[in-house]
């Protein structure tokens, strides 16, 4: 299985949420909201496997983005992965917009030109995430749990990013309309660990199966390869 977005450095007890990961060979990537949180994990994860951590700026932490800068910039090399970050223009991160938007472009062309994968956040804010890494000439990005409008998901998806999906999103109508938007060949799966109670990519294996009117062994060989195909872009 594959986890493309989850926080296990917010886990009770993230060393074991690592290792019951890497014993059941799930390829995990996990984000985190600061680089100063990237710092104190990384060195737990470098023997691992399956498990990767991923280095991030998160927009609803955007008032403490500026004096983690540095750190960012220092640890930027010591990963492949970046999350995570983007934009938030929902009531919640409104306030800090124009924060977001100078530390969106301090990451962008931090990464342009590196082979690296960016786990994305764009609510309310689609497509000027889009536009934004389209500027930058930005190749792999992964739109996690999106919720925007079908318009600017069919833009995304003729660029040829990526859309990581979540047991959340099929139990919604709104989610479930998303998903069946997305063409095959850029699903991949997330958790988004723990802020989904009872997350599972099992789950979300069935319901592609039904809506692709494939097998789950079929709808996992098809996320498996989709990964793959992604990573060869960095290596």
């Amino acid at each position: 299985m594959i986890d493309v977005h989850c926080h296990f450095d917010m886990a009770k007890s993230p060393v074991k949420y690592i290792a019951d990961n890497e014993k059941k060979r799930i390829i995990t990537i996990g984000m985190t909201n600061l680089p100063s949180h990237f710092q104190m994990g990384i060195n737990h994860i470098k023997r691992c496997k399956h498990i990767r951590l991923a280095l991030g700026l998160h927009p609803l932490r955007a008032d403490e983005h500026a004096k983690e800068y540095s750190i960012f910039l220092q640890q930027i090399n010591e990963t492949s992965y970046i999350g995570e970050v983007g934009l938030d223009f929902s009531k919640e991160g409104f306030s800090t917009k124009e924060i977001q938007i100078k530390s969106f472009e301090f990451v962008l062309d931090n990464v342009k030109g590196r082979k690296k994968i960016l786990s994305i956040h764009s609510r309310r804010a689609e497509k000027e995430t889009m536009e934004m890494l389209l500027d930058r000439n930005i190749p792999n990005a992964i739109f996690h749990w999106y919720s925007g409008s079908l318009s600017i998901l069919n833009k995304i998806a003729d660029v040829g990013f990526f859309f990581s999906v979540n047991s959340a999103m099929i139990y919604s109508e709104n989610g479930r309309k998303i998903i069946s938007r997305i063409p095959k060949e850029l699903i991949l799966t997330e958790t988004d660990f723990p802020f989904i109670e009872n997350s599972s990519i099992i789950n979300t294996y069935s319901y592609l199966s039904n809506l692709w009117n494939l097998s789950e062994s079929e709808v996992e060989q098809i996320i498996d390869g989709n990964f793959r195909r992604l990573i060869n872009h960095i290596i």
